[in-house]
C-alpha cells in the first residue's frame, strides 16, 4: 500500500506521460533527420592515435583464376564449418552497419585505419592478393583481365579506387614510387575501379572513353574497372571504408608485402618507394638465374653433339 496521499499519486504517474508528450511535439523533424546524417560527434581525443599495421593483408588460399560454380561454393558453405562461421560473423557486423557509416568514419583521421610499415611484411608470414577481375579500359586491350595473371612474376604497386577522394590517396602514395621506376621492365602499376553498386557501375561504363581521356597512354591497359562482388575480402584486405583510397606492393609471387590507406604521409610515400626497390632488386635476382643456366646449357650442346 503507498504511502502517498491519491492526488500526489495521480501526479507522480501522469507527470512522465506529460513530460514525453512534450518533447515529441518540441522536436524538429528536420534536426532529427540532420542528426540522423551526420552520425555521433567524432572528437581528436575519443579514439587515441592511429597505430601502425598489426597484421598481413591479405587471405592465406593462393588465388587461381578458375572460377566456382555455384554449386562448389554452395558444398562448401554446407560442409565447412569454419566458411560458415566467417559467413555469420560478416552478417552480424554489417547489420549493425548504417548505411552512412563509410562517411561518417572519414571524419575521424580522415577514413585512416592504419599506419603503413616502414619495411616489407615478411615472406613467410604475407598473405595472397585475392583474385580481381576486370575490364581494361585501353581501346586496343579492351578485354577482361585479372590480377592474378597480370601480378605473376612482377612487382606490383596496386591502387583500389571507388571514388573521386580515393583516388587522389593514391596518388600521394604512388606518384614518388612511379616516377623512379616507371621504366623497369619488371614494374607495373595497376588501378582498379571497383563499383560494387549495379548503378555505379553502369554510369562508369557509359563515360568510360571520359574516363580513359583522364588516364595516361601507358596506364590505360593496367587500369581496370571491376564490379566483382569483394564483400568477404574486405576485412582481410583492411579495406573497411569504401570512401577512401588503398594501396598494396604485390611481390612476384602474388603476396601483398605492403599496405596503406588513406592520405599518405611523407613518411608513408618514402616507404613505399624503398619497398618496391628492394622487391624489384629480389626480382631481378631471381629472374637472372634462370638465364644464367639457359646460357650455360647453350654452351654445353656443342661439346655434347660432338
Amino acid at each position: 500500500m503507498s504511502f502517498l496521499a491519491p492526488s500526489v499519486r495521480s501526479l507522480s504517474l501522469r507527470r512522465p506521460f506529460c513530460t514525453t508528450r512534450r518533447v515529441l511535439r518540441d522536436e524538429n523533424p528536420a534536426d532529427t533527420l540532420q542528426n540522423q546524417l551526420a552520425g555521433p560527434d567524432v572528437k581528436p581525443g575519443d579514439s587515441g592515435e592511429l597505430g601502425p599495421l598489426t597484421r598481413p593483408l591479405g587471405v592465406t588460399e593462393r588465388p587461381t583464376t578458375l572460377l566456382k560454380t555455384r554449386t562448389q561454393k554452395a558444398v562448401e558453405i554446407l560442409m565447412d564449418s569454419d566458411v560458415r562461421m566467417a559467413h555469420r560473423r560478416h552478417l552480424i557486423k554489417e547489420v549493425g552497419r548504417g548505411y552512412y557509416y563509410d562517411m561518417n568514419m572519414t571524419r575521424k583521421h580522415g577514413g585512416k585505419t592504419w599506419i603503413a610499415p616502414k619495411s616489407l611484411i615478411r615472406e613467410d608470414k604475407a598473405l595472397y592478393l585475392p583474385n580481381v577481375k576486370g575490364k581494361s579500359i585501353d581501346i586496343e586491350e579492351g578485354q577482361i583481365k585479372d590480377t592474378t595473371t597480370m601480378c605473376f612474376g612482377r612487382v606490383t604497386v596496386l591502387s583500389m579506387l571507388g571514388t573521386r577522394m580515393s583516388e587522389i590517396h593514391s596518388l600521394g602514395f604512388v606518384t614518388p614510387t612511379h616516377n623512379r621506376y616507371s621504366s623497369h621492365p619488371l614494374y607495373q602499376h595497376i588501378q582498379i575501379n571497383l563499383q560494387e553498386n549495379l548503378l555505379k557501375s553502369l554510369l562508369v561504363k557509359v563515360f568510360i572513353r571520359s574516363l580513359r581521356n583522364v588516364i595516361p597512354p601507358a596506364l590505360r591497359p593496367t587500369y581496370l574497372i571491376s564490379s566483382q562482388n569483394m564483400e568477404y575480402v574486405r576485412d582481410a584486405l583492411g579495406m573497411t571504408n569504401n570512401k577512401v583510397g588503398y594501396v598494396y606492393l604485390i611481390d612476384e609471387n602474388l603476396k601483398i608485402r605492403w599496405g596503406g590507406c588513406a592520405d599518405a604521409t611523407p613518411e608513408e610515400a618514402a616507404a613505399l618507394e624503398l619497398c618496391t626497390g628492394v622487391l624489384l632488386k629480389r626480382a631481378e635476382k631471381t629472374t637472372a638465374k634462370p638465364r644464367k643456366v639457359e646460357k650455360d646449357a647453350q654452351s654445353v650442346e656443342p661439346s655434347v653433339n660432338l
